[in-house]
């Protein structure tokens, strides 16, 4: 019998995707491995690290076994159809928007005065992420799926409040408090609309390649 009843794999593959994001947001373990490795190997070796773990999670989650927790109904199909749309929009503009608060380019370039999708979520990469999760689970009801992403979705909506509490603590109240008024002012629309645009072609290519990926083709 395999080590936890065939599941054993997705776990660790889950540990290890958990620890690449969590570990380096312990206080001061960011600064000592930007130290050590430096800002821009840092950021390589992340990005490699994490692409893995998340790529050999998916792989444990498609090669465990099939334990049926609830029967498909085909409405179920549309929840991701039309949830993943919002989920890329969002995931490409926290790519590639300056934001003090969450994942992305980090803070270099951002201007209060035109936050853009910061003014709609302070963290648009997490959000992205928990709801390709959650999304993700009305089609799949099964142990595996529900496994990986439960625990995605769970993770990403926990990180936010890590994130936030993160950086209050290195700002102080005050200048957190000047930054959350700051961002909550009304988006750039021009900015915001080629990354919307750019997230509809991500979601398109995503929606192709879908089946010949994972064995699941969306449309039927």
């Amino acid at each position: 019998m395999t080590a936890f009843g065939g599941f054993g794999e997705v776990a660790a593959a889950l540990a290890l995707f958990f620890a690449t994001h969590s570990v380096p947001a312990m206080p001061g373990m960011r600064g000592r491995l930007v130290s050590m490795l430096g800002a821009r190997f840092y950021m390589v070796l992340h990005s490699v690290v994490a692409t893995a773990a998340l790529a050999w999670l998916i792989a444990a989650t498609l090669q465990a076994p099939y334990v049926e927790l609830w029967g498909f109904h085909p409405w179920t199909r549309w929840v991701p159809l039309l949830v993943m749309p919002l989920a890329c929009v969002l995931l490409v503009a926290g790519l590639t928007s300056p934001n003090p608060f969450s994942l992305g380019r980090g803070a270099r370039g951002y201007d209060p005065a035109c936050p853009g999708i910061v003014a709609i979520t302070r963290h648009p990469v997490l959000w992205a992420a928990a709801l390709w999760a959650f999304a993700h689970l009305f089609p799949n009801g099964d142990l595996r799926a529900v496994l990986m992403f439960s625990g995605m979705g769970g993770f990403s909506l926990m990180g936010m409040a890590l994130f936030d509490r993160r950086r209050a603590a290195q700002l102080g109240k005050a200048e957190w408090v000047l930054l959350l008024a700051a961002s909550a002012r009304r988006p750039a629309v021009a900015g915001l609309a080629w990354r919307a645009a750019l997230g509809l072609l991500v979601y398109i290519f995503l929606l192709l390649a879908h089946g010949p990926l994972f064995g699941r083709y969306p449309l039927g």
